[in-house]
């Protein structure tokens, strides 16, 4: 075909009914840069792969964006996958999504357990139940997640605990987690490769100081999104520093490492409440728009390619934890400030500090709640006694009138007879 058609073009000349070659030529590099702003745009492709069968990975934001792209790939390859949600056991929306996972990967071995970020409470029963068990249970992949973000021109929020809704759920929350799940991650065999991924963003670039609090008079939607991620960072480092601290009891080198990872700019549900500024009007121009986010955003799945090449890459193993990730590679981290000691254990102390404060008011608070709860209950059964007594004694009271009723007619009925 293009043989004789190009006999044509030089023997007839240009056909009519085809464009210009000039025109020809701006179309074909229209398309090809197009073409080369996508590819570049989605960035680098794992290409590392690794054996995942019989592997236990715990995942945090899983049900979604980056985070169900990376349970999916995980399963497919045979992890056992644990996703930590926010949602309950019988929701419906929970029980079609892993039966879908379990389906499209072929895996049963995808299952939930209910932990809810915006509670530290809950957290912590998930964390301690999983640790009080003997032996250990196994943990090879821990991977965080998830994370909110409060879209721009909102107010500010708090969780039911009483904390900045951004900084618990990206940072407080998953502080919690890891610190409770330690013991659980220092059992592991030497000989287990265990990796904990903590997805960052760009915007850590730009936090303001952990040194000093971010008050609700400087609050901002940027900067409480951007100063979580900076203090995610920060103690990624500091968790990394506390793991290599341990000695085993077998006297072998501590397995356990921790990868700080950059996916990028990604198309995600935070991505697009972001972009819409949370709004009817920002989701219909986002939507019109939609063909620019499509160029120059990358998908979930692209964007959750530096996260499997974290999990998955081996030559990882030679190297020390605490490493920053970005488009498949080990990178330079762009702040100083995230390898600074001295802020780590100030950010270390004080969180420490906010969660035993706020779940010492959260105790109380299920405390008082309990005793209402008791207090209705014993009100609910003395009214059930008074009750049962008051319709006991009106029983009673019928049966003794029932009685009367007949003894006076029994009266009746002789005096009647012996009128007869």
């Amino acid at each position: 075909m293009p043989i004789p058609f190009l006999t044509s073009i030089i023997l007839d000349g240009w056909p009519s009914w085809l464009p210009g070659p000039w025109t020809l030529t701006k179309a074909g590099s229209a398309l090809g840069a197009i073409a080369f702003t996508k590819i570049y745009a989605s960035g680098a492709t794992c290409t590392a792969e690794r054996k995942m069968h019989g592997r236990v990975v715990m995942i945090t934001g899983g049900t979604s964006g980056i985070g169900a792209a990376t349970v999916y790939e995980l399963a497919k390859r045979g992890a056992q996958v644990i996703i930590l949600t926010h949602h309950e056991h019988n929701d419906p929306f929970l029980v079609d999504f892993i039966d879908d996972m379990r389906d499209r990967t072929n895996n049963q071995l995808i299952y939930a357990e209910q932990v809810n970020l915006r509670s530290l409470h809950s957290v912590r029963k998930f964390a301690t139940k999983w640790v009080d068990n003997a032996p250990p249970r196994r943990l090879d992949t821990i991977i965080l997640c998830g994370a909110t973000l409060t879209p721009p021109g909102k107010d500010y929020t708090e969780t039911p605990d009483g904390v900045e809704s951004t900084w618990q759920v990206n940072y407080l929350s998953n502080f919690h987690l890891l610190g409770i799940l330690s013991p659980a991650i220092r059992a592991q065999p030497f000989d287990r490769d265990v990796r904990i991924i903590i997805p960052t963003c760009p915007a850590y670039i730009r936090s303001p100081s952990l040194d000093k609090a971010l008050d609700k008079k400087d609050w901002s939607p940027g900067k409480a999104y951007a100063r979580s991620k900076l203090a995610m960072m920060v103690f990624g480092k500091a968790y990394q520093k506390h793991l290599d601290a341990y000695k085993r009891p077998d006297q072998l080198p501590m397995n356990a490492r921790v990868f700080l990872v950059d996916p990028g700019y990604t198309r995600t549900p935070g991505m697009r409440r972001w972009a819409t500024r949370g709004t009817i009007w920002g989701l219909i121009v986002y939507l019109f728009l939609y063909a620019f986010s499509w160029l120059f955003l990358k998908s979930a799945r692209m964007g959750a390619q530096s996260i499997l090449w974290a999990v998955m890459e081996g030559s990882l193993v030679r190297d020390k934890g605490g490493k920053v990730v970005k488009e498949c590679m080990v990178v330079d981290c762009a702040r100083k400030d995230v390898d600074d000691e001295a802020v780590a254990k100030k950010l270390w102390e004080s969180s420490d500090k906010l969660i035993e404060e706020k779940e010492k008011d959260a105790a109380a608070k299920r405390a008082r709640a309990k005793k209402r709860e008791m207090e209705k209950e014993e009100e609910r059964k003395e009214r059930e006694r008074v009750e049962e007594i008051e319709s006991l004694v009106n029983t009673i009271k019928k049966g003794k009138q029932k009685e009367k009723e007949k003894s006076k007619s029994g009266k009746k009925a002789k005096n009647g007879e012996k009128t007869a």
